[in-house]
């Protein structure tokens, strides 16, 4: 490698000193010529290979020397490539009045001399002016009129030059078939001139061209000869690249090397602060995340997008980001801005539309030989008016003017009724228009009906199933207690009874309370009345105060406890991990048989703190697994036969979500169960 980098270094040297040497000879040669037909040819070559290497300055010097003496000799010849280099440098300067004044003067100079090359030259200069200045009807006539010439002498540059101005306008004009042809000509001559600058740009339209045709892999292809084109990867090339290539992928569902490039280029174009490039790969990284379903980071990158679209009004990356919003606020059911995104959406689409209508129509693709042509009056002959003569010409300027208003009358008639035709249209178009989208807001509001029927019908059925248990097992409970509370009137109980029966009078109650504020939660939950209120807590002091609450029915059930866990703080609503800490102690206990062990432990993880309550218990079997943390009934009874209302960890899911964190559960049958609970250490937002 270290061969081939000197190679280069040496090549390149040996290059400049040729070229240096070249212009040496020709200075020495200019200053010994004594004929000055000799002197002005010699000049010419040492204009040439200035201009080359784009030594405007000196080229100009020998210019203005060279027209002087052409003109003092009526050289011609001279004085037409004296013109035409002094154009070619105004052009470059961006001095395009000059550029143009002094192209058609060497071009009339050239037909005179019938220099058919001259002529083709000029054709091509101009051509690439008007194509600058976006006249592409102009530009490409006269760039079409230079190929044939340029082709017949096989001049690479220019024929090079002129293939690459003509893909470029038929792009601008979206004659996608013209440009990719011209490119695809263009290609092959700068293949034998090996240059490596033109092949990277024919490349990149080529690319583009293939992509605006749906042809992907085609796309993907000359993105990819873009990139290996150059031997050193330049940031600028790669941020340019990148997003598009990943887009390219995005679109047949590669999200893996669309999801790479994207990043790459997103990195690349912040650290230059390229607006262009980090919009293209914002759009497209929030099209790939919405279809992921990752929806907060798709609304994240797509804001960033829309803003940075409106700041340097790039309409085309604006219209896919209206179209993205609409898709995304769709997904999230807020169908009343997915109808705003689509309005907007169709408003700018419908302007873009218009404007490639005008540059499209107003041109024409093929050439036109008679487009230089100018309609000429002949004034060679004028007659002398007679008296004759005049009444003729009276009678004559009668008949006309009587032409004339007829015509003038019919032309009003005919523009009146085509405004009347096209008032109507307007009418008819704005009406179908308005009733496409009062169709669709309808359609939007009775999916958005649909699903919130069909969510009430689920809460609906769920609440049945909830108070039919409750009833039981509230029923169950207060029973319990209300006898208890009989026999302590009746005076039915001895002292030892009484404290015998207290642990079981304590169970029920805690069933009961812990049955009725899992219920009051779940109420609030489907009323999404739940506000969480984040503070910094201690969670060692929150497993402290709940252990108490059960230490004496796991002693009564013999139980162990084994405490590991740490002072360590989280960022949550405390009173919601207290409920979540309650009912994953009591599912523990609930499924521990005698000599069985609950664990409590938590640790720091990624700047998170998690929490976990493991058992020895009897677990829980795959199937069962999946209907957990559902908002269902789903419930089993405890190794004491033990009920509850299956609402608990649904309910603990709620609550840990609204907190911005994540619950789950490991467990294997007959060897227990461990379920982990993930708390921010800081704000999330």
């Amino acid at each position: 490698m270290r061969k081939v980098i000197i190679l280069i270094i040496l090549l390149s040297a040996f290059l400049g000193f040729s070229q240096t040497k070249e212009l040496d000879s020709l200075s020495i040669q200019l200053a010994f010529e004594t004929q000055d037909s000799l002197k002005i040819k010699t000049s010419l070559k040492l204009i040439k290979s200035l201009y080359e290497i784009n030594d405007y300055d000196r080229a100009l010097k020998y210019i203005i020397e060279s027209e002087k003496l052409s003109t003092n000799l009526k050289y011609t010849k001279g004085i037409a490539e004296t013109t035409y280099f002094k154009s070619l440098i105004y052009a470059q300067k961006g001095d395009y009045i000059n550029a143009v004044s002094g192209y058609e003067k060497s071009k009339e100079l050239f037909k005179n001399l019938k220099d058919t090359l001259g002529i083709a030259k000029v054709n091509n200069s101009i051509g690439l002016i008007e194509i600058k200045r976006g006249n592409y009807s102009k530009g490409l006539q006269y760039s079409l009129a230079a190929i044939k010439e340029l082709e017949k002498q096989n001049l690479k540059r220019d024929l090079s030059l002129a293939y690459s101005n003509l893909a470029k306008a038929y792009q601008k004009i979206n004659a996608v078939d013209r440009a990719i042809q011209f490119n695809l000509k263009a290609l092959e001559v700068q293949k034998k001139l090996n240059d490596t600058t033109s092949l990277t740009q024919s490349y990149s339209q080529l690319a583009e061209l293939y992509s605006s045709k749906n042809e992907n892999r085609k796309a993907i292809e000359y993105y990819q000869k873009v990139l290996s084109a150059s031997n050193i990867k330049l940031d600028s090339l790669q941020g340019l690249i990148y997003p598009k290539l990943g887009a390219e992928y995005l679109k047949f569902n590669d999200f893996e090397n669309a999801s790479k490039y994207l990043i790459q280029g997103l990195s690349i174009n912040r650290k230059s602060n390229n607006q262009d490039g980090i919009l293209l790969a914002l759009n497209s990284l929030g099209e790939l995340n919405l279809q992921n379903n990752q929806l907060v980071l798709a609304e994240q990158q797509l804001y960033e997008a829309g803003t940075i679209a409106k700041n340097i009004n790039n309409k085309p990356e604006l219209l896919k980001y209206y179209k993205l919003m609409m898709a995304l606020d769709s997904t999230k059911n807020k169908f009343d801005s997915a109808f705003t995104w689509q309005r907007q959406y169709y408003n700018l689409q419908r302007s873009l539309n218009d404007n490639n209508l005008k540059n499209s129509d107003s041109v024409p693709l093929d050439f036109n030989p008679n487009f230089e042509k100018d309609v000429t009056i002949n004034n060679n002959f004028v007659e002398t008016p007679t008296k004759s003569s005049l009444s003729i010409l009276n009678t004559d300027l009668d008949k006309s003017q009587l032409i004339f208003y007829g015509l003038l009358a019919a032309l009003a008639i005919v523009s009146t009724f085509l405004i009347l035709i096209y008032l109507k249209r307007n009418s008819n178009i704005k009406y179908t228009q308005e009733l496409e989208e009062k169709n669709l807001k309808i359609e939007l509001q009775n999916e958005a009906f649909l699903e919130q029927t069909k969510h009430l019908e689920n809460v609906n059925n769920v609440k049945d199933k909830l108070f039919s248990i409750v009833s039981h097992d509230l029923k169950d409970s207060l029973s319990s207690i209300n006898g208890f509370i009989d026999l302590l009137k009746d005076g039915s109980l001895s002292r030892e009874e009484f404290d015998n029966l207290i642990p079981e009078l304590s169970e029920n109650a805690n069933n009961a309370s812990l049955l009725l504020f899992n219920l009051l939660n779940w109420s609030k939950s489907q009323m999404q009345s739940l506000e969480p209120k984040p503070s910094l807590f201690d969670v060692q002091e929150v497993f402290e105060d709940k252990i108490k609450l059960i230490e004496q029915r796991m002693e009564n059930k013999g139980i162990e406890l084994v405490d590991h866990s740490l002072r360590d703080f989280a960022y949550a609503d405390k009173s919601m991990f207290e409920i979540v800490v309650q009912n994953l102690l009591a599912n523990a206990l609930k499924f521990c048989k005698n000599g069985d062990t609950i664990t409590i432990s938590n640790h720091i993880s990624n700047g998170s703190c998690i929490v976990s309550i493991a058992d020895t218990g009897i677990g829980i079997s795959k199937q069962n697994i999946e209907k957990l943390f559902k908002n269902s009934s789903f419930t089993t009874v405890g190794t004491n036969n033990e009920k509850g209302t299956g609402l608990g960890l649904s309910i603990c899911k709620e609550l840990v979500e609204l907190n911005n964190g994540k619950i789950w559960v490991e467990s294997t049958v007959n060897v227990g169960s461990t379920f982990y609970v993930q708390l921010p250490k800081s704000r999330t937002d």
